[in-house]
């Protein structure tokens, strides 16, 4: 996405998708995290939302996220090509009291590594995974902390958080490690300085480690 660098403060704005299957929780992940709020009611997301949050990284940097809630039902379809054009990180949500949730995690992976890549040499984009909802328990859910880790590990993601929008239980945690890791692997932000820099398109590589995670 678009930087811009002036008189030494920093302007960034990346755009990360938020998937996984309906009722997984996406929507409540995003307005606790830009708004604070939690809502027992909301609605189905039909199609697409967005939404944006700006982040105070560093007294020299701003960080303004583009949140892309994906709806549910859009899964696969023809036009999350267009939804994830020029995305450099992404979210999956599962809920943890959905076993059939987690087992569709897989194919929104896939999904986004198929549609969507970053840099000259097309790597996937940062990945991070959200097991949400787990301030209601885990009936349906018996993985064990060490099996999600070499769960994220074999299958691309940079890390996994167990995540609650009512709780608000590592949300920003969890978007904050998905920053860090775009941050860091942003070629046009840690290239060596210009004489004149000019905003464009930034184009990051993927962590060059999968290390996963801090819950």
């Amino acid at each position: 996405m678009a930087s811009v660098e002036d008189d030494g403060y920093n302007e960034y704005l990346y755009k990360i998708l938020v998937v996984g299957d309906i009722g997984t929780g996406k929507t409540s992940i995003i307005k606790r995290f830009v708004h604070n709020i939690f809502s027992m009611h909301y609605k189905s997301t039909i199609g697409v939302d967005f939404a944006l949050k700006v982040l105070n990284w560093d007294p020299r940097t701003e960080v303004r996220l583009q949140l892309w809630d994906i709806a549910g039902q859009e899964r696969f379809g023809s036009m999350t090509r267009v939804y994830y054009k020029e995305a450099v990180g992404a979210m999956i949500t599962f809920d943890v009291t959905r076993a059939s949730t987690f087992e569709a995690v897989s194919k929104w992976k896939a999904d986004i590594d198929s549609k969507v890549t970053i840099g000259a040499e097309e790597k996937p984009i940062p990945v991070v995974l959200l097991a949400n909802k787990c301030d209601l328990g885990k009936e349906g859910f018996i993985k064990t902390a060490n099996e999600m880790d070499k769960y994220c590990k074999d299958n691309g993601f940079i890390g996994w958080f167990e995540t609650s929008a009512k709780e608000n239980l590592n949300i920003e945690k969890a978007a904050r490690f998905l920053v860090e890791h775009i941050l860091k692997s942003d070629v046009k932000r840690n290239s060596p300085p210009q004489d004149t820099v000019q905003p464009g398109l930034a184009t990051p590589p993927p962590p060059t480690s999968s290390g996963c995670c801090n819950k």
